[in-house]
């Protein structure tokens, strides 16, 4: 070995061994302590050890700008600073960036129940909300009698006669229904309607929904397909017209896929804590509407993919089935949820249990209209669901939910066909790259959020009375796919655009965003103008409101038009006038008088023969009631005939001048 190699080998071996260089914290603490002791030994004056000069991990060029070190410096001293040391508006900055997806889905949110406050004066009230604003009447009562004494609030004698109140449906909203109308109307007087406090849980609710589903889909998929499908869910008309009710459609479509994320967080992080969450949030997804019952259709499928094997394993070596901490607590901690918050069960448990769900089994089979035919009781049009999504739902949403769906079907196939082939042996044809597992299921789960509530629909006996509300539920999951299917899409325009153009990156996001507006420009369009009609509005691709009605499809129901009659009525009529008000609820017209959305002076009547005005609401099965009004005013020509888009809606008859009553049909 030469002089020069013996050299070069003695000043390797004394090098420190690798081991010594690495960033290790706490080895690198303790030398330091070990130092600063030898250092104060010598020179015991001496405050502070002399920073050493910093570290460049190995395959890093050193810095040798001075103004690079100074940057460095100074942003580790950012990023090592204590939280006790930053500002106000640092910790503010951090949070939100730690919480960008939360904060995003608010403020969605936050703008449609805006939107919903805006448009509430001049939508009418249903028949149902009539019912519940009763209810919640009632339950304001108990809430009131709780709050000031609430020994007596939960005595039997005071518990069943209050909560005997519309029973057949759990308390939950109906509670925030009146909690929100005692202190948002009555105590702080935040709003001027009454009838917008009791509204305002449910709209509330569409927020948690737009909320949910953007978050789902930016965890799920992206940012960009989170809010494509929050902005999906958001601009259907039905949705949008449920979505100012105080009725519990669109809060069990909000409970429902809250649930179901919450159940796909408890599987994702683990630990008891998102465990008991989803233990709760099933409870009250149970307590909101009937509709929770069937959730566990969606969880017991997926917790079987999910944990299959593990399952397996543990009771071939054990001979017990372990099951999910999730699935324990939704089973246990969900009932008892359900039976705490609704007061009607805590006496004769059983008995009303027993009640409520014979209601729901064995639920009265209402009409409806379908393609000319009124339905009067099952079997149910096996084509009636998929045909009133079409016919409501943006054309553009169901493209890309189809675009998005069918990504996630081909995705669940090559993984099957992957597994298949590893099972057993064999070769096969595609795919020839199988795509990364996903150990959470995530598309399965959501295929069976959508699929399980449109299944129930194919049955016979399923009552369809309610139309696309019933099925309400599915749309969150829908809205997702056609997020995924948006992101699909603009993957591709952005390539093509990378490819085509010499546009930079901040040009080609706004130009995508341009295309997600001028995608969901036409939804909105048809979403703002279907108000206050929305239950008469079908997409322009089956020729809008003229085209539903073309085809036979339900104009409406509940009787929720009358108010969109105010202005002829303060015009044509006189104090003292009486209306036959038809399919409007007693409360809902009492609501509608007491808020003056309808003049004052009316007094409503319960049939033609009392009345001197009569209204007619346009359904097939209400022809019988024109044909009485004729009979009784011994004319067929009404004198308003109130329209959407052309199409009669409300037509307005008037008794003759000097006609007396029972005398037209003499005539």
């Amino acid at each position: 070995m030469s002089k020069v190699d013996r050299e070069a080998t003695d000043a390797k071996d004394a090098e420190p061994p690798e081991e010594t260089q690495r960033l290790n914290p706490a080895m690198v603490a303790a030398k330091a302590k070990v130092a600063d002791a030898q250092v104060t030994a010598t020179d015991p004056n001496l405050k502070e050890t002399p920073k050493a000069p910093p570290v460049v991990p190995a395959g890093e060029d050193a810095k040798s700008d001075d103004a690079k070190a100074k940057t460095g410096d100074a942003k580790a001293k950012s990023d090592d600073a204590e939280p006790d040391a930053l500002s106000i508006g640092q910790r503010a900055s951090a949070w939100a960036k730690r919480n960008v997806d939360p904060l995003i889905g608010v403020g969605i949110a936050l703008v449609y129940v805006a939107w919903l406050l805006g448009t509430a004066r001049s939508l009418g009230f249903s028949r149902d909300e009539g019912f519940y604003f009763s209810a919640s009447g009632e339950y304001e009562r108990w809430f009131k009698l709780l709050f000031s004494t609430p020994s007596k609030a939960f005595e039997r004698t005071v518990i069943d006669p209050i909560w005997a109140a519309n029973h057949e449906h759990p308390s939950l909203m109906k509670s925030l229904f009146a909690l929100s109308h005692h202190f948002l109307w009555q105590k702080w007087k935040i709003f001027e309607d009454q009838s917008t406090a009791f509204r305002f849980p449910g709209m509330l609710s569409m927020g948690l929904a737009l909320a949910i589903t953007y978050v789902f889909g930016a965890r799920a998929f992206s940012r960009r397909a989170g809010i494509i499908a929050a902005v999906a869910l958001g601009l259907m008309p039905n949705v949008f017209y449920h979505a100012h009710l105080a009725c519990f459609d669109v809060p069990i479509m909000a409970m429902w896929i809250t649930c179901i994320f919450t159940y796909w967080c408890a599987e994702k992080e683990g630990g008891l804590g998102w465990a008991l969450a989803a233990g709760v949030m099933y409870g009250l997804t149970l307590e909101t509407k009937h509709n929770a019952w069937m959730l566990p259709a969606v969880f017991l499928p997926h917790a079987v993919l999910v944990h299959g094997r593990a399952m397996a394993a543990e009771t071939s070596k054990t001979a017990r089935l372990p099951v999910p901490a999730t699935l324990i607590a939704m089973a246990t901690i969900g009932p008892a949820v359900f039976l705490a918050l609704w007061p009607w069960l805590w006496n004769d448990t059983l008995p009303r249990i027993q009640e409520y769900v014979n209601f729901h089994l064995h639920h009265d089979y209402y009409n409806i209209e379908f393609l000319g035919v009124t339905y009067f009781g099952p079997p149910s049009p096996k084509s009636y669901m998929p045909v009133m999504i079409a016919a409501t739902v943006p054309t553009v949403t169901l493209v890309l939910f189809a675009i998005g769906a069918f990504d996630r079907a081909r995705v669940l196939a090559a993984r099957f066909a992957g597994w298949f082939g590893r099972t057993f042996e064999r070769a096969l044809p595609w795919p020839k790259k199988t795509p990364a597992t996903d150990p959470l299921h995530t598309d399965t789960l959501l295929f069976l959020s959508l699929s399980v509530p449109l299944a129930v629909f194919l049955l016979p006996r399923t009552p369809i009375f309610g139309g696309t509300k019933h099925w309400i539920t599915a749309y969150p999951a829908l809205a997702l796919f056609a997020g995924r299917g948006f992101d699909l899409v603009a993957t591709r325009i952005e390539a093509l655009l990378r490819e085509k153009t010499t546009l930079d990156a901040t040009k080609r996001s706004w130009a995508l965003a341009f295309v997600g507006a001028i995608t969901f420009l036409a939804p909105f369009a048809v979403t703002r103008h279907s108000h206050p009609f929305g239950l008469s509005a079908y997409v322009p691709f089956f020729g809008g409101t003229a085209g539903g009605a073309d085809l036979g499809l339900n104009r409406q129901f509940w009787g929720f038009t009358t108010q969109s009659l105010d202005p002829w009525f303060r015009e044509n009529t006189k104090p003292g006038d009486t209306v036959y008000i038809m399919d409007t609820a007693w409360q809902s017209w009492q609501r509608m008088i007491d808020e003056k959305r309808t003049p004052p002076w009316l007094r409503g009547v319960g049939s033609p023969a009392e009345a001197e005005i009569s209204i007619v609401h346009h359904e097939q099965h209400i022809n019988e009631i024109d044909y009485n009004i004729w009979t009784e005013y011994g004319t067929a020509a009404p004198e308003y005939v109130l329209t959407h888009d052309g199409v009669p809606i409300v037509s307005v008859y008037r008794r003759p001048h000097g006609l007396l009553r029972g005398r037209g049909r003499n005539r």
